[in-house]
Order: C-alpha cells, then structure tokens, then sequence
C-alpha cells in the first residue's frame, strides 16, 4: 500500500492545499510542507523494508522491491499496476527532495491564488511519481498526461512576460509526442492480444512479446520520439528554453529537476527493454544525438544574455550525456546516466532558484542589467559560484561523477562521439565565467539596496549544497541501490553486442 499511498498524499494534499486558502492566504504553503513531509517518511519506510540479500540478486525479477496490482478495466487487460525498483526509489526521492525545493522558492514569490498554485505543484508531483511506479502502459500513459496539465498552469497562469506562449508551446510539443506513444502503447498491445488471444497492457507481459523488426523499429521510435521531447534532445529541445524562461521558480525547479528525468526514465525502462533489437539498430543515431545536443546547446549558451535561459540551455546539454550513456549499453555507463540525472536535478534546480532570487531583488533576468553583485549580496553569489562549477563538472561532486562513467562507458562503443562530447569540458567552464563575471563582477549596475538571502533561502541552499558533496564523495550508495534494476534492464537484451 506504500506504493499507493506515494501517489494519493501528494493528490489529496493538493486539494487540501487548494481548500485551505478560504481559512488563510499562508495555509497552501504550510499545508504543502506537511504532505511533503509525510511523503518523505513514505520514502524513508520504504528504505527501510529492502533486503539487502534479496535485493541485490539480479536474477528474476529480485530487483522489484514493491508491487501492488488491482484489476481496473479488465475486459482490455489494464491493470493498476504499480511496481518499485532501485531506480524509481531514487527518483522518487529526488522529486519529494525537490518537491520541498520547489515550496521553499515559491514561498515569498507566488502572491496570488496560493491555494490552486500549490495544488498544482503537488498534483504534478503525484503524476510524476506515478510516472516513476507505473508498470501497466496504459496507466502509465495515463500519469504521463497527468503531470503535463499542472505545469501547463503553471506557467500560463503564474509565469511571467510571455507565459501563455511558451505555455502552449509546452503543452503541443509534450501532447503530440504523447499521442505517438499511446498509439505505439496501442499497437503493440494488440501484437501481444494477437500473439497470446488476450488483452494486455502489462510491462512484464509485453516483454515477451514477439516484434517483426519493422514493426519494432517504428513502435520504438514512437516511445523514442515521446522520451526525447521531454527529455530534451536536439531538435526537440526547442520548447525547453521558452518554458524555463517564463515559468515561476517553483515551476523551473520540478521541470528541470524532476519531469525532464521522466524521459531519460522511459528511455531505460521501455525503449531498449522493450525493442532491444531495433534500439541496438537505432543506437548510433540516438548517441549522435546526444552528442550533438551535449555540444550544441553549450554552444547556445554563450549566445544568451538572459540568465535563466542560459541555465536551460546547459540542463538540454546535461540531458545529452543522458542519452549518450543510455543508448551506449553498458553498466558503466547507464550507472553514470543515473547520476547524471540526480546530480543535474540537484545542480539545475539549484541555479533556477538562484536565478529567480536574483528576479525577485532585480525584476530582471538580464545579465546586462548585473554586474558587481557580490558586495552587495555575497551569500547568493557565493552560491551561485558554487552550483556553476558542479554544473560544470568539478571533482568531488555529483556532476563530475555522473559525466565521467558515461563517457568512461560511451567510450568502449563509440570513441568519436565520446571524444566531441568531452570537449564540453572546455566550453562549460568558460560560459559558467561568462555567467560570474557579467553578473557578480564589474561596475555595480544597482544603486539601490539589496537584500542577501535570508534564513529559509539559506537553509535551502545548504541541503542542496550538502547533496551535491555526498552525491560527489559517496556515488557508491546510489549505485549499489540503482545496479540490480540495471543489470535487469540489461538481461533483457542479451544476445545483443553492441
């Protein structure tokens, strides 16, 4: 029932959240909290019933560490089927981790309709983790329109200058990737029904599943398409930098620190699990496109002048690595993707709220507008100094960890790709400079006071801080919890080489 429970206290926290504002204006934000709170003891409980033995034997199906199935709409085989393995357990504890990140920001910046705000930063949550514990298709599709209609709100309603554009831009890109999905979820559940005579719509079902390769091939690149829209990856990535932009912190960090891993996420549980063969044909197309996106968006960097674009363009670079390290198919690599994934989350969610401080004090994103800022606020800019060079990839922190064992094992499938991709390790640093010295450094641009940041800012900024070390210092915790639900993934294709 604890798989259940993750998925309906963040729903009905959320409406609780709404209801409160008629008693207090403040009551959506605490009450938030509160349902936050519950979700990590959740989470924590859940830690707590692995078997280590069990567990880590990678044989079988030992990797599950939670399921529960109710019937739902039986006469088409669709199931309530939630299933919990290392690597959703660790998502799952970066959204709740970010879910609070996300009420921190939002606490003094979302002044009107608190209450319908916060619902909606807690039922994407919800939808989110149901995205992370769906092992019925149907269902899963189900949870993955679910989180894309509250971030719709979120922007169009609380986002800034242009916010219903990138609003709608948001909503097409994520809606019609989606359709392709459901319509391969679709087909290859009547393969199955044709193959078996029955209706199913189950993930252990369909992996048995007899494909002709065309078939395959399309079938994968329609999961493909979907996961690669939210992921993002060249040429998809193009609603990214508009919804960054406009959407309020709160929004930034769970689009940048939560929902774009739900396309890595799906990339690893369905695509390569699902067609192995036609993802191993794919995979030098996918890889080049994680490259190209590592090194193109780097590049697109240094053309920004507004800073929370800048920030998206590195999360669609960090992303690139992702998909690089998946499509290689090795453990090191997909060790390193899950990584990746934490530690950018913890980096980007942190240089969004960072970027939305700075809003706050200076109604401006522009970087021309900065300038000599660490006088005035040396605790916001000693941060910001900070989560620059972890997004860029220092030693001893998580991002560093992450990067190194995907080009460590894209290295052993392509040598070219890896060799462009690394050369990211130049251009990171020199637009993370570009960042510090145009905004912190210099003439000071404002004469007016400012204010540094205060006692919750603070707090928030050193559990992100502190993740990020033990992320960099203790990577092993992370892959010993993640290994059997990859190596799992992997006993699907063998028989493939890559």
């Amino acid at each position: 029932m604890i798989l259940f429970a993750l998925i309906a206290v963040l729903f009905f926290g959320g409406i609780a959240a709404w209801f409160s504002e008629r008693w207090s204006p403040d009551a959506p934000r605490w009450i938030s909290l509160l349902i936050l709170a519950v979700e990590a003891l959740l989470v924590f409980l859940q830690y707590s019933i692995i078997d280590p033995v069990d567990y880590m034997t990678a044989g079988g199906f030992t990797a599950w560490i939670a399921d529960l199935k109710w019937l739902w709409i039986p006469r088409f085989g669709i199931s309530f089927h939630l299933a919990m393995d290392g690597l959703s357990l660790l998502l799952i504890t970066l959204t709740v981790f970010l879910g609070f990140m996300a009420v921190s920001s939002s606490w003094s910046e979302i002044r009107n309709r608190q209450g319908f705000f916060f619902f909606n930063l807690l039922f994407c949550l919800a939808g989110t983790v149901g995205v992370f514990l769906a092992v019925d298709l149907f269902l899963f599709f189900f949870f993955w329109e679910v989180m894309i209609i509250p971030m719709y709100f979120l922007i169009s309603i609380w986002g800034h200058e242009k916010r219903t554009a990138a609003a709608i831009k948001f909503f097409i890109f994520t809606q019609v990737s989606g359709l392709l999905m459901l319509l391969a979820i679709v087909t290859l559940a009547l393969i199955y029904r044709g193959n078996t005579g029955i209706y199913s719509f189950d993930y252990f079902d369909l992996l048995e599943t007899t494909l002709a390769p065309d078939i395959a091939y399309w079938l994968m690149l329609g999961f493909f398409i979907a996961f690669t829209v939210k992921l993002p990856s060249v040429p998809f990535h193009t609603w990214l930098p508009d919804a960054h932009t406009q959407a309020p912190t709160g929004g930034s960090v769970i689009l940048a620190g939560v929902m774009l891993k739900t396309g890595a996420y799906g990339l690893l549980r369905f695509v390569i699990p699902l067609f192995p063969e036609a993802a191993h044909q794919f995979a030098p197309v996918a890889m080049t496109l994680g490259a190209v996106s590592v090194l193109y968006a780097a590049v697109m960097a240094f053309a920004q002048s507004d800073l929370k674009r800048l920030i998206a363009y590195t999360s669609v670079s960090h992303m690139g690595f992702i998909l690089l390290g998946i499509f290689s198919w090795n453990l090191l690599a997909l060790q390193g993707s899950v990584v990746t994934m934490l530690a950018h989350g913890i980096s980007a969610s942190a240089l969004f709220m960072i970027a939305g401080a700075l809003q706050q004090r200076l109604h401006t994103r522009e970087m021309g507008n900065m300038g000599g800022l660490w006088a005035k606020i040396p605790q916001l800019s000693a941060m910001t100094l900070f989560f620059a060079i972890a997004s860029l990839g220092l030693p001893g922190l998580g991002n560093f960890i992450g990067e190194f064992l995907v080009l460590l094992g894209a290295f052993k499938v392509n040598v070219v790709l890896t060799v462009l991709s690394a050369l990211v390790l130049i251009l990171a640093p020199v637009y993370a400079l570009i960042v510090l010295q145009k905004a912190f450094y210099g003439p000071l641009q404002q004469s007016y006071q400012l204010s540094d940041f205060g006692r919750r800012e603070r707090l928030s900024m050193m559990l992100l801080v502190l993740s990020t070390i033990w992320l960099g210092l203790h990577p092993q915790t992370v892959l010993n919890v993640a290994e059997p639900s990859l190596q799992q993934a992997m006993n699907c294709c063998q028989g493939i080489e890559q």
